[in-house]
């Protein structure tokens, strides 16, 4: 699947379980649900890692498991989807990361918990001891539930490295607020940009000075995902874009189109596109995913994005 350049990108992050069960009828607390469950795996820097082999990108995962049959499942699927999993650490007598998910017959979420402390065992010294696979790296990703130090120390070894980061969620912006300067390319969404920059966008205005903000603190590029309103694109050039695929009709699941963009957004780095083609792959690669009921489109592909593009074009400038 990977294209043998020896280019590769790296992933140092979450590796999950996800669990989700949907109750048959209202969610009765203190009692058993009659539903319907369904295992699959995710964990954002995963899901990132698994997106970029499907566009034909060598990816190796830095992350842990535990040893039981939910690590042994994360790193089965991870390796069929073409990603290299040879440097995930397993971990005696700890549970893999997990989240479970309880959702109403409607489809929304009832109540959720999650168990990512495995990460906590990323240490200074698992990563020391890859010194020289990071430094190797085209591009690094990794994602906020990483322990702060852990954080702190990637973008000390890694400081030659372009890491990109998602900030997932304003509590998660809150926790790399510090370091966000190091990151070569940051994806927050609005929320997440007003936590990042400290400034409200409220308005195209707003928005941009938000995204200058970043920039200024070193940031190279910036993109701010907005739903329906697509993106708003600014790097350390100047270069500034405002794209929008036209609207979809046949979405299927809206949960793995943020993983889908950013692996884009690196497919675009690590490949010398410009500005422009980077945005427009990665708001097609946001699309491709909505439309699958999985989290990572099987159909995901360069060929299936030109195809996006074809067939939905992009409104913007």
């Amino acid at each position: 699947m990977a294209e043998n350049s020896g280019i590769y990108i790296m992933g140092v992050g979450a590796a999950n379980a996800d669990l989700h069960g949907m109750s048959r009828r209202a969610v009765r607390l203190r009692d058993s649900n009659p539903g319907h469950m369904h295992v699959s795996v995710g964990g954002v820097t995963r899901n990132i890692l698994e997106n970029a082999a499907r566009l034909g990108l060598d990816t190796k995962l830095i992350s842990a498991v535990g040893d039981d049959p939910l690590g042994e499942l994360i790193l089965a699927r991870s390796r069929a989807a073409g990603m290299d999993v040879s440097h995930v650490q397993r971990v005696e007598n700890r549970a893999s990361s997990t989240y479970i998910t309880i959702l109403e017959p409607s489809g929304e979420m009832f109540i959720a918990l999650s168990d990512m402390s495995i990460l906590e065992t990323l240490s200074r010294e698992y990563l020391e001891a890859r010194r020289d696979l990071l430094a190797g790296a085209a591009a690094i990703v990794c994602d906020p539930s990483l322990p702060e130090e852990t954080i702190d120390f990637l973008l000390t070894l890694t400081r030659d490295v372009p890491v990109c980061v998602d900030p997932v969620s304003t509590a998660y912006a809150e926790k790399i607020k510090p370091h966000i300067g190091r990151f070569h390319t940051v994806k927050p969404n609005r929320m997440e940009l007003k936590v990042l920059s400290g400034i409200d966008p409220v308005d195209e205005a707003s928005i941009r000075k938000g995204m200058e903000a970043l920039l200024d603190r070193g940031c190279r590029r910036v993109f701010v995902t907005m739903g329906a309103e697509g993106c708003r694109y600014l790097d350390a050039e100047g270069r500034f874009l405002s794209k929008r695929l036209r609207p979809i009709q046949d979405m299927a699941n809206a949960t793995g189109a943020g993983d889908a963009f950013t692996a884009a957004a690196v497919y675009g780095l690590v490949k010398g596109l410009d500005a422009e083609e980077t945005l427009s792959l990665a708001l097609a690669a946001g699309s491709v995913a909505i439309r699958s009921a999985e989290t990572v489109s099987p159909k995901m592909s360069v060929a299936a994005l030109r195809e996006t593009l074809a067939q939905d074009g992009i409104d913007g400038r």
